[in-house]
């Protein structure tokens, strides 16, 4: 869940007209039903299939105090934060910036007890400041897991597995993973003598695979001439097992590449052995948007969505900044995104379904109140409403009002000539997402009891649970 302009910056269903542009803060969303179904619907899909691995579920706070969380917090992110003073103990407080660094406070603070390793997944919307230009949203809608404490390939290739078949449940078709390990790359700007802060900088121009830059930087770092071929050969390394071969040969004898180079090779090998080969490609240069990650990192991207859906990785340091380090890995999605990679936008035109539209006129306003509750009570989405018509005039405006809200049954109560435990019911058959100017839906009309009326509802629940 592109922030410029901001017709651009949210997926269809959300409203960001030009003309109030003023109205709406740059990057944030209002998501309107269309869109607000179809993001909760894959927020639900994807937490419901990350709960059937064992994933516990996490609410986090929305603010922290900023001296609290900075620890787990690179600089560059902490400048981009939103950030105020707490009225009560004049503190710094900030909106949630990373749902990760809150889950490692969390650990470390010992809330989660001591069991390992723990399984937790989250849904949270992140602030970050970015700018206009930057093509990207200040709101960010997640859904994430984190394993923490379990270190090993398998635990790795656990987390891009769940990754994958939550994609792969809420119907992306085309979605390639980009596979790496920071420790390959960072130990080739160790072992070529670069400062620090050189390091950071040609950390940085990696990840935006902006090779000049990084060029121009090794250059001022004045690093060798076969370092420096290394280095700016290992972004473009990108492929399937062929790449692992090459980085071998980079790597030479230097027992740290070597050894983020055996930790990627075993997790790659799980994952294709899975029958996920297709929707892997190997990249040497692969690079998150955050200092913590320290082993094997990963990128989703899917066609015609020109940034990342989402990632993660393996960050055994991070928790220690709280406290004792924990090995853990974990994956977040963007659900913003996700959205648009699945191009939901195209049904933005459907309705949702309503099952019953019950309809009663004035004076009959307590028994149309009883019988729409009862109807709920049995798992139907129920829409009630008092008319002011009477006679046969109640059952015309009835049939009006629901095709009007698309309702497949629509009940009447208290029409002339029926019992007091008796209701009129309209069979619409409606076919959803037709328009103004065809054809009206065929109706079946009857007269029928309450009781019956209620069992008659349960039923086709019933049924239409089991057909799911």
């Amino acid at each position: 869940m592109a922030s410029a302009p901001p017709t651009h910056s949210v997926p269809s269903g959300q409203i960001h007209p030009l003309q109030e542009r003023s109205l709406v803060p740059v990057g944030m969303a209002t998501l309107l039903p269309q869109a607000a179904r179809h993001v909760r619907r894959l927020e639900s899909e994807i937490l419901a299939h990350v709960n059937r691995w064992g994933y516990d579920e996490i609410i986090l706070p929305t603010f922290e105090y900023l001296d609290v969380l900075a620890p787990g917090l690179e600089p560059e992110l902490i400048e981009n934060c939103y950030k105020f003073v707490d009225r009560t103990t004049g503190r710094i407080l900030l909106l949630r910036p990373d749902a990760t660094a809150q889950i490692a406070r969390t650990v470390a603070m010992g809330m989660m007890g001591t069991r390992l390793p723990l399984r937790l997944s989250y849904r949270a919307t992140v602030f970050r400041y970015e700018p206009e230009h930057a093509g990207r949203d200040r709101e960010i809608f997640q859904v994430g897991a984190e394993l923490i404490g379990a270190d090993d390939p398998a635990a790795d290739s656990e987390i891009i597995t769940i990754l994958i078949e939550c994609l792969q449940r809420v119907g992306l078709d085309s979605f390639r993973i980009s596979l790496g390990h920071v420790g390959f790359f960072k130990g080739l700007l160790v072992r070529a003598g670069l400062s620090p802060g050189g390091q950071k900088r040609a950390e940085q121009a990696t990840a935006r695979k902006d090779l000049p830059k990084l060029e121009e930087i090794l250059i001022q770092e004045r690093v060798t001439k076969s370092w420096s071929r290394a280095i700016l050969e290992a972004p473009e390394l990108c492929g399937q097992a062929e790449v692992l071969v090459r980085g071998r040969d980079l790597a030479g004898n230097e027992k740290p590449l070597v050894q983020a180079l055996d930790r990627l090779t075993k997790v790659y090998q799980l994952l294709c052995s899975a029958g996920y080969r297709d929707s892997l490609f190997l990249d040497l240069g692969e690079f998150r948007g955050f200092d913590y990650y320290d082993g094997v990192v990963f990128d989703v991207f899917a066609d015609g969505v020109g940034v990342e859906l989402g990632g993660g990785g393996r960050y055994d340091h991070l928790i220690g900044r709280f406290g004792r380090n924990l090995p853990s890995t974990g994956f977040a999605l963007n659900v913003d995104r996700l959205f648009r990679g699945l191009n939901l936008s195209g049904t933005a035109s459907e309705t949702a379904r309503v099952d019953a539209l019950v309809v009663a006129p004035h004076a009959s306003a307590k028994q149309l109140i009883s019988l729409a509750g009862q109807l709920r009570q049995s798992g139907k989405r129920v829409v009630q409403q008092v008319l002011s018509a009477s006679g046969k005039n109640l059952i015309d405006a009835a049939a009006e009002a629901g095709l009007r809200v698309q309702a497949d049954t629509v009940i009447v109560v208290d029409t002339a000539g029926a019992k007091r435990d008796q209701v009129f019911v309209i069979q619409q058959n409606i076919r959803r997402g037709s328009g103004r100017g065809k054809s009206r839906p065929r109706m079946s009309r009857e007269t029928m009891s309450i009781a019956d009326l209620v069992a008659r509802m349960r039923r086709t629940g019933a049924g239409a649970e089991r057909a799911q």
